[in-house]
C-alpha cells in the first residue's frame, strides 16, 4: 500500500476506537511519558493540541504547566508549509483554524526559537520501529525536523506500529516511540525502560 492508503486506513482505525478503550490507552501513554527521564529533564516542550481522534495532549500540557515547564504550540503557515512555535500559558490563547486545528494566537503569545525546544512531540498516524512515520500529509513536520536537533517523541498505540513504511529521502525518524506497553528508541532500535 502507498502512503495515502495507509494514512486513510489508520485514520479510520483511530476514529473507531471505543472511548473507554481510548482513555485506557491514553492513561498508559501518559504514565509512561511522565515517569521518563526524557520528560523530567525537558524544561521546554513543543506539542500540538490534540483533536478528538488523536491521543489526548491536553492532560500532558496541563501537567507541564503544573511542573513549571514552558509549553510551545505550533502555528502552521499554509504559504510555505512551515511551523512556528509560540509559548502558551492558557488554552484561551488558542484559536480554531482550518481543519479544526487549535493554534496559538500570535498577538497573545511569545514566539519561541527552534533551539529552545528541548522535547518535541511529533504527531503521526503510522510508525515503524526505526522511528519513520506517516503523518497527516502536509509535510510541516518533515520541514521542521530538518533544522531541529533536540529530542523527539511520539505517542502511539501498538496498532500504529508496523514493520516498515514507504520512506522518502527527506524523512527524519522520531527518536523515541511510546506505546501503551513499550518504549522504543529509534537510534538503537531496542526497548528501553525510562
Amino acid at each position: 500500500m502507498n502512503k495515502t492508503h495507509i494514512r486513510s486506513a489508520k485514520l479510520q482505525m483511530l476514529k473507531e476506537i471505543n472511548p473507554v478503550k481510548k482513555r485506557e490507552i491514553e492513561n498508559s501513554l501518559y504514565a509512561r511519558l511522565i515517569a521518563s527521564s526524557l520528560w523530567k529533564n525537558a524544561r521546554v516542550i513543543g506539542i500540538t493540541v490534540s483533536q478528538a481522534f488523536e491521543w489526548d495532549t491536553r492532560n500532558i500540557i496541563e501537567t507541564a504547566w503544573r511542573q513549571q515547564k514552558q509549553v510551545c504550540v505550533p502555528k502552521c503557515s499554509s504559504v510555505d508549509k512551515t511551523l512556528t512555535f509560540y509559548q502558551i500559558s492558557s488554552f484561551d490563547q488558542l484559536e480554531v483554524v482550518y481543519y479544526g486545528l487549535f493554534e496559538p494566537k500570535p498577538d497573545e503569545t511569545k514566539q519561541i526559537d527552534i533551539t529552545a525546544i528541548e522535547l518535541l512531540f511529533v504527531p503521526g498516524l503510522v510508525f515503524d520501529r526505526k522511528g519513520y512515520r506517516i503523518g497527516f500529509g502536509g509535510g510541516y513536520y518533515d520541514r521542521f525536523l530538518m533544522n531541529y536537533s533536540n529530542h523527539t517523541v511520539a505517542l502511539l498505540h501498538s496498532s500504529q506500529l508496523v514493520d516498515a513504511i514507504p520512506k522518502e529521502s527527506f524523512d527524519i525518524p522520531v527518536d523515541h516511540l511510546i506505546t501503551e506497553d513499550t518504549w522504543i528508541s529509534s537510534y538503537d532500535r531496542r526497548r528501553i525502560d525510562e
